[in-house]
């Protein structure tokens, strides 16, 4: 089966300040390489600055690689820091749900500007799709007119979740989507990206410093260093006999 994102030797460098006239680069990538399935969950460990979120923000388009390739469904959306990225087929999902959405609009709003700016679909067509959506995260069809400041927290992760479906991605990067929730809504919204991943065959890539996420949601495991791929394979082997100190070191926490 080809895998719906591979990603080849993918290297990623800022440039920091080191003193008052001095800059430097740091190489927070470094050929990072793997593949999902339709389907599939990989999720992504490390420690606090291994490069988690950086690869969260290139896989989604928000930042450019300095080199390596990413292909989505065996066509090239990035090669050497060349982007030919659709944000329909791949979308992200911070910790925080506020961070991608606009206090100043409405949850119908803001999931019409989406389709408005990306698809053809007439208003009374985005109106049908914005209800079906809200409804397929456990939302319900007068939220179309609530604010953010209404919601709760799991309700807005289910709206920054509508907000990523909407455009019937193939991936959604969840990055610590779910490490702020409280452990009660946080097991009712595992169950729906599972429940989704069923219905329709999503692909995850799963960021979280929770194990017991990792271990139940995940099929592939992807465990970052200073930027590098230390271990890399299927979950339960991994956890099951650790073969790199990094991992080694997070199950023994």
């Amino acid at each position: 089966m080809q895998p719906v994102l591979k990603v080849q030797s993918l290297n990623k460098t800022f440039n920091t300040r080191a003193g008052l006239f001095r800059r430097k680069r740091v190489k927070v990538l470094k050929d990072v390489s793997f593949a999902v399935a339709p389907g599939e969950t990989l999720a992504v460990i490390g420690e606090t600055g291994s490069g988690k979120s950086t690869l969260a923000r290139v896989l989604a388009g928000a930042e450019h690689a300095d080199s390596g390739q990413i292909l989505l469904s065996g066509e090239m959306i990035e090669d050497n820091g060349h982007q030919n990225h659709d944000c329909r087929h791949i979308r992200l999902i911070f910790q925080d749900p506020t961070r991608s959405l606009n206090r100043g609009l409405t949850i119908g709003d803001m999931l019409d500007d989406c389709l408005r700016l990306n698809t053809q679909l007439t208003k009374h067509q985005r109106d049908k799709k914005i209800v079906a959506t809200l409804s397929r995260v456990g939302l319900l069809s007068e939220h179309y007119d609530y604010y953010p400041h209404m919601f709760s927290g799991g309700q807005l992760q289910r709206v920054a979740l509508a907000r990523a479906l909407i455009l019937d991605p193939k991936v959604v990067v969840l990055d610590e989507a779910l490490s702020s929730l409280d452990p009660s809504v946080r097991a009712q919204t595992v169950n729906l990206l599972l429940e989704l991943q069923r219905d329709y065959g999503l692909s995850y890539i799963l960021i979280t410093h929770h194990l017991s996420l990792v271990r139940h949601m995940s099929d592939k495991l992807l465990v970052l260093s200073r930027g590098r791929c230390v271990e890399y394979g299927n979950s339960e082997a991994i956890f099951r006999a650790p073969q790199s100190k990094v991992m080694q070191k997070l199950l023994a926490v």
